[in-house]
């Protein structure tokens, strides 16, 4: 049986699929000088394969099929598997629409976050549609079950029982390209482990199984595994907490520098969750780049939608850590909660400069469907396209503000973080404080708050006209 699996490479920015946002993915448009240099980096450094399009290729290529991975192109086969992604579902529902009019015998299904909880918007256009984790139907489909329907796919409790992912069907080695000065180095996601075991209100990376984790030797057989067949590697590991269980991924390391393997990594954690002993360690075995979930610097605002907070002192030793042993870190930000005001969210981006981390990451509060948070603002969702349900686009009606203030406070968000003298030199590791450099921070940010000042002027000016 030939299988054919699409990874569509994204349309209209830069998209992001898989495992991102629990699998809805994100799609990131320059709106501005600062978002459209942040969306051509993004789409240099994080461009790598789907990590579960990865896991059904190895399945179906164990049991003997002929496995053909497509970027794009139309091929022709038995079965054909479909990525689905909330923000570029109607680019996967035209694939398999051209698929079916060429191969009309072929089955064509969809799996992924769309595919199980919003299955109306590809119902119609799919002989099957897979529910869950993609990896138990996938062993069926392998055995020669006759996909039809719906496919009810549990969650898979050993994640060790899995096989690796089949990278060499994605020739990843010239698909993808690791993150900061690893543009040398072919790269790879991986994920060792699986869910969350928080409960944010917002989040949907816990709503479609139970957390789970690979073990230590499991992880480190997998690297061991690229390291072999492809060299020195970049690795991106897709935990949403990657620390989670401390002597696991103290297990990881130490098994990393045991068998020599040449690798750096990044890796998604809470900044409560790693202390400078393993962030040592880490390091040594080929850390790069921490990335963490600040969110919002009201602790309050935090306790509403289910984050437990971590105190500004302990994320600034540990942010302050990584500066001094050269370990990029990139904070990850949310505008736009219930309770926030411009007042707020300015504060926020205020934080989100004091804390010197390398980068940072800002994203608008979006209501995904699964998630409490979707239950709870239901009544105020105006948006009806999902595909700009994207992370950066205002879906809903804000208390204080406006779809266009929301968007406005974004983009100075980005301006006020990458437009400023010291990120240059805070991403080349060079701490220089002066008082000729505070005067010409302090000068940027009133110039762009005296901007959306104007901004805010002029449009409540607008509103009150209308």
């Amino acid at each position: 049986m030939r299988v054919v699996i699409a990874d569509l490479k994204g349309r209209g920015g830069f998209v992001n699929k898989d495992t991102v946002v629990g699998g809805y993915g994100s799609r990131f448009q320059g709106f501005s000088f600062a978002t459209r240099w942040m969306e051509r980096v993004r789409r240099l450094f994080q461009n790598v394969p789907s990590i579960h399009a990865g896991y059904l290729a190895t399945i179906f290529e164990n049991a003997g099929h002929d496995v053909r991975v497509t970027r794009e192109e139309i091929i022709g086969g038995d079965v054909a598997l479909v990525l689905s992604s909330l923000v570029d579902y109607r680019h996967e529902v035209e694939w398999a629409q051209d698929a079916k009019r060429r191969h009309p015998k072929m089955h064509i299904g969809f799996f992924g976050a769309p595919a199980t909880h919003m299955p109306e918007l590809l119902r119609d256009h799919a002989d099957f549609l897979i529910r869950g984790e993609p990896e138990h139907a996938a062993l069926r489909i392998a055995a020669g079950e006759v996909p039809s329907g719906t496919l009810a796919s549990p969650a898979i409790d050993d994640l060790d029982s899995l096989p690796f992912p089949a990278w060499h069907l994605f020739d990843s080695g010239r698909h993808a390209v690791g993150r900061s000065i690893c543009a040398s180095r072919h790269a790879f996601p991986i994920l060792s482990s699986r869910s969350c075991p928080e409960f944010c209100s917002y989040c949907p990376h816990r709503i479609t199984a139970p957390y789970r984790a690979r073990s230590a030797e499991n992880v480190v057989a997998e690297i061991e595994q690229i390291c072999g067949r492809y060299g020195d590697s970049y690795l991106i590991f897709r935990d949403p907490l990657f620390t989670e269980e401390r002597e696991r991924a103290i297990g990881i390391a130490e098994g990393i520098l045991r068998k020599n393997l040449k690798v750096r990594f990044e890796c998604e954690t809470r900044l409560d969750d790693v202390d400078k002993e393993l962030l040592d360690l880490l390091h040594r075995a080929g850390l790069d780049t921490l990335t963490f979930g600040v969110e919002s610097m009201d602790p309050a605002t935090l306790k509403r939608v289910g984050r437990r907070p971590i105190a500004p002192e302990h994320q600034r030793e540990i942010i302050s850590f990584c500066r001094d042993n050269r370990i990029t870190t990139e904070g990850f930000y949310v505008l736009g909660f219930l309770t926030d005001t411009v007042e707020s969210i300015n504060a926020t981006i205020d934080y989100a400069i004091d804390l010197g981390s390398t980068a940072a990451l800002f994203k608008i509060l979006t209501p995904f469907p699964g998630t409490p948070l979707y239950k709870h603002m239901k009544p105020l969702i105006t948006e009806t396209d999902w595909e700009r349900f994207d992370g950066y686009t205002p879906t809903f009606t804000h208390p204080h503000m406006s779809h266009a203030e929301l968007r406005r406070l974004l983009g100075s968000a980005y301006c006020r973080f990458y437009i400023r003298p010291s990120f240059a030199l805070n991403y080349l590791g060079i701490r220089t404080p002066n008082e000729t450099l505070r005067r010409l921070e302090n000068y940027a940010r009133r110039r762009q708050l005296a901007s959306d000042l104007e901004f805010f002027q002029a449009h409540a000016a607008k509103a009150t006209d209308q």
